[in-house]
């Protein structure tokens, strides 16, 4: 069995150890000894905080394995992107050039720098070990920390964006840096992206990045057929979070170019499917013609826990059937609530 609980100090260790995998399709989760202890120290702080709005915090989740200890992935949601500044990316727009002299209209593909996203809660660093053979536990860790925003709605904000990694080479370089970003960061892909962090917010970006429309049509034509394209290691990702309800829209990553999902949370299977159930316990040995999957969450901010179980399925009932084991991994007790949807 697996459970998705929130980080603790003590996993660290297993962290770096994660972390130390080569994971060119993931840039936004924390990779150096400091970062990682930062991250999850930050995270501790804020499902301890009692929060009212959204604000700066960070949560940050594992996926532990039950039968060994070992952590298996890990994910995380902020509260509100750009909390530490400005969320930056750019925006897919359509300008229309005319020329009356000529008699001349056309429309022209530009990308501009923008700040929209500032504020929308963040999903980032999704990684899983072993993904090629993962099963429910690679859905589970995605929308547990969904399953989290529904259990505390004051935490989070009504729309949540995903952005993921972009195409790059078996050296790791980016088409569409080398076209755009290096031209004004003078610098490698991988040296800026160690540089800024992961992160889509600081200062430099709105320093070194141009400020007028970028023409794609300008732009070569491996830069242009790799925006909006997703690296290979997210395509794990990508599935779950579409299956989920988040779309590509108007926006793709300043770096690589990658998509930049999004969602309105009423729009969310995770969110629209919920359903809060009293717990009951499931007689030793009983069966049920009808056995279905669900995510269940400990329904409890402060020891927030999930996992996937098979149980009878509880629509049309006021309580869900779970056995002895998921009510231990829960850490709940007959008579307590849990929130549990589909999978």
């Amino acid at each position: 069995m697996f459970v998705v609980r929130p980080v603790e100090l003590t996993d660290i260790a297993s962290l770096e150890k994660l972390a130390a995998v080569t994971m060119p399709g993931v840039h936004t989760l924390p990779k150096t000894h400091g970062e990682i202890a930062a991250s999850v120290e930050r995270s501790i702080a804020s499902f301890a905080a009692h929060v009212d709005i959204p604000s700066e915090e960070s949560y940050m989740f594992v996926l532990e394995e039950t039968a060994t200890g070992s952590i298996a992935g890990t994910a995380a949601i902020h509260a509100s992107a750009g909390s530490n500044g400005t969320y930056f990316s750019f925006r897919n727009d359509v300008i229309q050039q005319v020329s009356r002299d000529l008699n001349i209209s056309h429309s022209v593909h530009a990308l501009t720098l923008c700040s929209e996203l500032t504020a929308y809660s963040q999903l980032s660093g999704y990684y899983i070990s072993n993904r090629e053979h993962a099963g429910v536990e690679a859905a589970l860790l995605s929308r547990a920390r969904l399953l989290f925003a529904v259990l505390a709605p004051h935490r989070f904000g009504d729309r949540f964006f995903v952005p993921l990694a972009g195409i790059t080479d078996h050296r790791g370089q980016s088409p569409f840096w080398d076209a755009l970003g290096r031209k004004f960061f003078k610098m490698d892909f991988l040296d800026a992206e160690r540089v800024i962090g992961g992160a889509r917010n600081r200062t430099l970006i709105v320093e070194l990045m141009p400020h007028y429309p970028v023409y794609v049509p300008l732009l070569p034509g491996d830069a242009q057929a790799a925006m909006g394209q997703i690296h290979p290691d997210g395509e794990l990702a990508f599935g779950l979070l579409t299956e989920e309800g988040f779309e590509a829209d108007d926006y793709i990553d300043i770096f690589d170019g990658g998509p930049i999902l999004q969602a309105h949370k009423n729009s969310l299977r995770t969110f629209g499917a919920s359903m809060v159930r009293r717990v009951a316990e499931a007689e030793p040995g009983a069966a049920s013609d009808v056995m279905v999957n669900y995510a269940v969450a400990a329904s409890n901010e402060q020891n927030f826990r999930a996992i996937t179980v098979a149980c009878p399925s509880a629509e049309a009932l006021d309580s869900i059937l779970l056995p002895a084991s998921a009510l231990a991994e829960l850490m709940v007790e007959p008579g307590d609530n849990v929130i549990c949807v589909r999978i």
